[in-house]
């Protein structure tokens, strides 16, 4: 990694400071159930539930901060979400001392594939219209909820609506905060926001010393790695591609990898480049300079951070706001990183079709062979790519 300019904290500002902390709660609202859900089912202590989540956060926080400031560049991290989704099936039945051993060893596998480099070959062999579709893509299929969400929360979602767009009329760079005010207002006059069953405490990390068997690793860490691998990373880096940040991909993937094995016999199933959350930090809506959103990711490792030292408070604090106004604040945040992957994925007309087919396989949340959409919505495309562009050329 190149060195950074010299950190200015001039470059903290109302809205960087807003992003980090709207991708940071989208972090954790719209995965969080799934870890406790599978922890549960494999009839894990409440403690080591809380460890788990404190090690995920811990980890988060330190890499985000770092590699964010390090190279000036908004690099968020986050935990595997398809791989807790995974958990949930795989997690009962193994002991789990070999469960920590098969999240070690699909951590080691992750830091294989940054430190040969062959990651690095495989991104920039990428094209940015597929790279771009995919972003829209993941970030569609996140926004369109919100008018999912309305036919439940008409009032406060039409709310959260109009403030928008009169933000984006009157004050474009402070309308996603302001949408966040009003909403969580507007969710407090409407009896929405719980927070009398929240009990702030310190979190102690257990540690659970690491067993080794084949079919754990088997039925748990190939999974694991290749699901990180291709649902988190290759989106996570098309996300920051896409936003015209292009930084090496190895030495992103090594850190979260070491990362990773480190804190896995406290519970944590692996960290990787974000995608969605990470949008909401590239994006225009976090500063209008890009030089500056690094700030925003800044601001959501801080959080990490601090939602990992409660990390056995921090599923209550966050099932205190409802899922509408979570759901919306983000899909808003995210309007423009949309607006700007599906500009780029339509410039080349050699390249639309393989696309818009990138676009739609991606949004589609689709899941073929226990791996998501994201996947093969690259698959998809490049092979369209590669069946499509000597006709095209022909003609």
């Amino acid at each position: 990694m190149t060195a950074a300019a010299p950190l200015k904290l001039s470059d903290l500002s109302l809205s960087t400071t807003v992003a980090g902390l709207i991708a940071m709660l989208t972090g954790y609202t719209s995965s969080l159930v799934l870890m406790i859900q599978a922890g549960q089912a494999a009839h894990l202590s409440d403690a080591q539930i809380a460890s788990w989540i404190w090690a995920l956060s811990i980890g988060m926080g330190v890499t985000t901060l770092g590699l964010s400031l390090m190279t000036r560049v908004p690099i968020v991290v986050a935990w595997s979400t398809p791989g807790a989704a995974l958990l949930i099936a795989s997690l009962p039945g193994v002991p789990y001392p070999e469960a920590i051993g098969a999240f070690l060893l699909a951590a080691l596998l992750m830091t294989a594939a940054g430190l040969t480099g062959w990651f690095d070959k495989l991104m920039r062999a990428l094209p940015a219209s597929i790279a771009s579709a995919l972003l829209a893509g993941i970030l569609f299929r996140i926004s369109v909820d919100v008018f999912v969400q309305a036919a439940h929360q008409t009032v406060l979602l039409l709310t959260m609506f109009g403030t928008y767009l009169v933000g984006r009329r009157l004050w474009p760079r402070y309308a996603v905060p302001g949408v966040l005010l009003v909403g969580v207002a507007l969710a407090g006059v409407l009896g929405q926001l719980h927070f009398e069953q929240i009990r702030f405490a310190v979190t102690l990390p257990v540690w659970t010393t690491p067993a080794f068997s084949l079919s754990a690793f088997i039925s748990i860490g190939v999974p694991l790695f290749i699901v990180a691998l291709a649902s988190q990373n290759i989106p996570g880096l098309a996300v920051l591609r896409a936003d015209g940040y292009h930084v090496a991909a190895s030495p992103l993937i090594t850190v979260t990898g070491v990362a990773s094995a480190i804190l896995a016999p406290f519970g944590s199933h692996g960290i990787n480049l974000a995608a969605i959350t990470a949008a909401i930090c590239t994006g225009p809506e976090a500063d209008a300079n890009p030089r500056r959103r690094y700030m925003a990711a800044v601001v959501c490792g801080i959080g990490y951070l601090a939602a990992g030292i409660m990390a056995a408070s921090i599923a209550a604090l966050f099932a205190a706001f409802p899922k509408a106004l979570v759901v919306a604040v983000a899909a808003f945040a995210l309007l423009g990183s949309i607006a700007n992957g599906l500009t780029v994925a339509m410039q080349a007309p050699a390249e639309r079709e393989s696309a818009l087919l990138t676009f739609m396989i991606t949004a589609s949340g689709m899941t073929l062979a226990g791996v998501g959409s994201a996947f093969w919505g690259v698959v998809g495309g490049m092979l369209a790519l590669a069946v499509l562009r000597p006709r095209q050329r022909a003609a």
